[in-house]
């Protein structure tokens, strides 16, 4: 297959993926408090980084703020630009945003920062484009921490382990409120929900977490494969039980 096709394919596989967890109470409630920090007044410019699909921007756009959805991927653009034709989207990164200095009210990004290589980069950016006196509001799992119930612990801990290492910056929640105090940020607060799985529409995320493990060498790939079928055994029976931390820290620039 060509790497256009697999990458549109795995963009498109993404996309799902978060648009069925955007769909959540949970997330729907995380996204309105991350909003709610922000502490916009309506007319405020606030750009959304990250934006995926889109989601996030186009409910930023219908609370009465001017939100900019910054995207690096087109697929993810496009896509943001399909469902919400009147919503304001631009290509760029977390560390390269097309946006004038101190011109934005409101920062947020969302399962963003635990793809990123340079946090403090990314801070920096997000400092220059915050005029004096607007919020900043990160929103990402701890996937070094991901709950899951088992009869082999062990195997538990290896498989969410080697799966969490293949990120830059898997365990990004616990660093920012220090990085944020680097950066500059003040009045820096940080609080926590807990999201919990229960149905058979996460075994697929455990399924890849257990093959990248055993890719990895970390488990042996029958354990991973018996771990596997032990989670699908009790997604059938109702016993499934998955939680993930989530965390949301939110800034002000002085």
């Amino acid at each position: 297959m060509p790497t256009s096709h697999r990458d549109d394919a795995a963009a498109r596989h993404l996309l799902a993926r978060l648009d069925r967890f955007s769909h959540l109470p949970e997330a729907r409630a995380l996204r309105d408090r991350a909003r709610e920090s922000l502490r916009l007044r309506p007319g405020d410019p606030v750009v959304d980084v990250g934006c995926g699909g889109g989601r996030a921007t186009a409910e930023l756009a219908a609370a009465g703020v001017r939100a900019v959805g910054v995207d690096l991927d087109p697929a993810m653009l496009d896509a943001a630009r399909a469902a919400h034709p009147g919503a304001d989207f631009r290509h760029g990164d977390a560390y390269r945003l097309p946006l004038p200095d101190g011109s934005v009210r409101g920062y947020r990004a969302e399962k963003v920062y635990h793809s990123l290589d340079d946090p403090a980069r990314a801070l920096a950016e997000a400092h220059r484009v915050l005029a004096p006196g607007g919020r900043l509001a990160l929103l990402g799992q701890d996937w070094d921490a991901y709950m899951v119930d088992s009869d082999d612990p062990d195997a538990t801990r290896r498989i969410i382990a080697a799966y969490a290492d293949t990120m830059p910056d898997p365990r990004a929640p616990r660093r920012q409120r220090a990085l944020l105090a680097a950066a500059g940020f003040t009045d820096i607060g940080v609080e926590g929900r807990v999201v919990v799985f229960t149905d058979a529409e996460v075994v697929d995320m455990l399924v890849g977490f257990a093959e990248t493990a055993a890719r990895s060498g970390a488990i042996d790939g029958e354990r991973a494969r018996s771990w596997t079928r032990e989670q699908r055994s009790r997604a059938e029976s109702g016993r499934l039980f998955v939680a993930v931390p989530f965390l949301l820290v939110g800034a002000e620039r002085p």
